[in-house]
């Protein structure tokens, strides 16, 4: 019998990683795998869509977490993913990126015995005031197998004292499903469907708490993109949370006002989404996985953040961290005009392979525990 991993899924970018790994699965038939989908996650067209499109098994486990706080949510995840665990427990389990779902199902597995890899390991902004920070450093602890994406993970792993037998580079799976994807996106053409022409509009997602939870800083970076949009054509897809914040800070009129420099959206699908960032002129986001897929596509990212926990973005890649300073921000842009802005290089190991050096790490793994 094949060793049984569990892979691990419960917020968009879960399902981009962890289809890397699945097509890599495919073509290796030394390991059986299951997918567990924990529901954090749980808007249709936040989730459901990406199984289709992606071409993921539908998951064999459905945790229904939904939304909450994240104590509660954590603490539901926890809860549901023990008592899989304690009915068919796997021989690994596997976990993606930085969200509440990664530490919770690592945190569960561990405590029964089950070892745990991490996909994405490693990476560090060094702000503690970001949930997502903490689940990284504590699943990171947790893990017996860490999966690093760029260099600065095994600098940052090193330094925390886990053992070199742990860690290996692998490269980013995010980049091998962009890739894999590129040319069903390209031909889905969305810019041009939205009445956008290629190369000349930008993409902006927003969804961090440090630039939506205050009524006065979303206030200031809508009108912003407001004064942006009047030289440069924009596309928000709105995140629910963002939609939600400016609802509540009367501010829900400045997401559907001059939609014709401005154009709000539902969130995309991922084909559509990457079909928007391929043409984009300019990405403004404080999304961490747009900072990466913009480097591998060599587009121009602002980032809306005073930190990244993906260095190699700001050192080899297109992205400047500009915060939600409107000095900032508006010298990016004009700077972007001017045409002085990087041009990037390639980063190594974000060659579209990163799945099959997993899947191989995750072989030697098992065989190294003596799984059956």
């Amino acid at each position: 019998m094949r060793p049984l991993l569990d892979l691990v899924a419960g917020a968009r970018p879960n399902f981009m990683k962890l289809a890397a790994v699945v097509r890599a699965l495919g073509v290796d038939s030394s390991l059986d795998y299951r997918i567990v989908h924990t529901g954090q996650h749980y808007d249709p067209s936040m989730t459901d869509v990406f199984f289709e499109e992606l071409g993921i098994p539908a998951p064999a486990v459905y945790l229904e977490v939904g939304s909450g706080s994240h104590g509660a949510q954590t603490a539901r995840i926890i809860e549901r993913y023990e008592a899989h665990l304690l009915q068919t427990p796997p021989d690994g389990t596997v976990v993606f990126g930085d969200v509440n779902s990664t530490v919770a199902c690592a945190l569960a597995a561990v405590k029964l015995g089950v070892p745990v890899a991490h996909v994405e390991a490693g990476l560090r902004s060094f702000d503690r005031t970001m949930p997502e920070e903490i689940n990284r450093l504590l699943t990171d602890a947790l893990a017996d197998l860490l999966l690093v994406s760029e260099p600065s993970g095994v600098v940052n792993l090193r330094r925390e004292g886990v053992a070199e037998e742990k860690v290996h580079l692998v490269g980013n799976v995010m980049i091998d499903t962009l890739l894999h994807q590129l040319p069903a996106a390209r031909v889905r053409a969305t810019a041009r469907r939205l009445g956008l022409e290629p190369g000349r509009f930008g993409l902006v997602t927003l969804h961090r708490p440090s630039n939506v939870d205050d009524d006065a800083t979303l206030a200031m970076l809508l009108d912003l993109l407001h004064e942006i949009a009047r030289e440069l054509p924009l596309v928000f897809p709105v995140h629910p949370r963002t939609s939600a914040a400016a609802r509540r800070a009367g501010l829900g009129d400045r997401l559907t006002e001059d939609r014709d420099r401005l154009l709000c959206v539902s969130p995309l699908p991922y084909l559509e989404t990457l079909s928007l960032l391929a043409d984009a002129r300019v990405v403004l986001t404080d999304s961490g996985g747009l900072q990466e897929e913009t480097t591998a596509l060599r587009v121009p990212c602002l980032t809306l953040r005073e930190n990244t926990e993906r260095p190699i973005t700001v050192e080899k890649g297109t992205s400047r961290l500009v915060g939600n300073d409107p000095a900032r921000i508006r010298a990016a842009i004009a700077d972007l005009r001017s045409g002085t802005w990087a041009a990037g290089e390639e980063v190594a190991l974000w060659d579209g392979r990163a799945g099959e050096r997993v899947v191989a790490c995750l072989v030697a793994w098992m065989q190294q525990r003596g799984a059956h």
